[in-house]
């Protein structure tokens, strides 16, 4: 029983969730921190998309099969979960200004409120879920 429990998809995902928010939040503070300085390279974390995959399963390639259940009875079909985990990935697509650094303040600004929103849903929503297993757990109890 206490294996279901914390082996369910939302104690799963929305941890790793937060610990890339968390990430995320560090590689923002640093990349503002250097918005000054000479030949400095923004970073960016990425993390959404490999869960998506990870949750979603990667596109079928060329001239592959893609396993489909034909029948209600059927076994469904899970893929191999890899566990997805956050990244830092170091932008060297832009060049903002004459001293070779691509931090745009305004951007990053936006980055961190919207991050900030993120985190908090995060959490809101963990916190809910924990809630909801200590009233199951407890409710009987006089």
């Amino acid at each position: 029983m206490l294996d279901q429990i914390m082996n369910s998809t939302n104690f799963n995902y929305l941890p790793r969730a937060m610990t890339a928010a968390s990430m995320r939040q560090e590689v923002i503070a640093n990349n503002i921190a250097n918005s000054n300085t000479p030949n400095f390279r923004k970073s960016n974390v990425e993390f959404e998309d490999v869960l998506a995959r990870e949750i979603y399963g990667e596109k079928v390639p060329e001239g592959k099969l893609q396993m489909v259940r034909t029948h209600d009875r059927h076994l469904p079909f899970k893929p191999i979960i890899t566990e997805a985990v956050p990244k830092v990935v170091e932008d060297d697509s832009t060049i903002m200004r004459v001293d070779n650094n691509n931090v745009d303040i305004d951007i990053e600004m936006a980055t961190l409120a919207k991050n900030q929103i993120y985190y908090n849903a995060l959490s809101t929503e963990l916190g809910g879920y924990v809630s909801k297993m200590r009233n199951a757990i407890t409710s009987g109890q006089s």
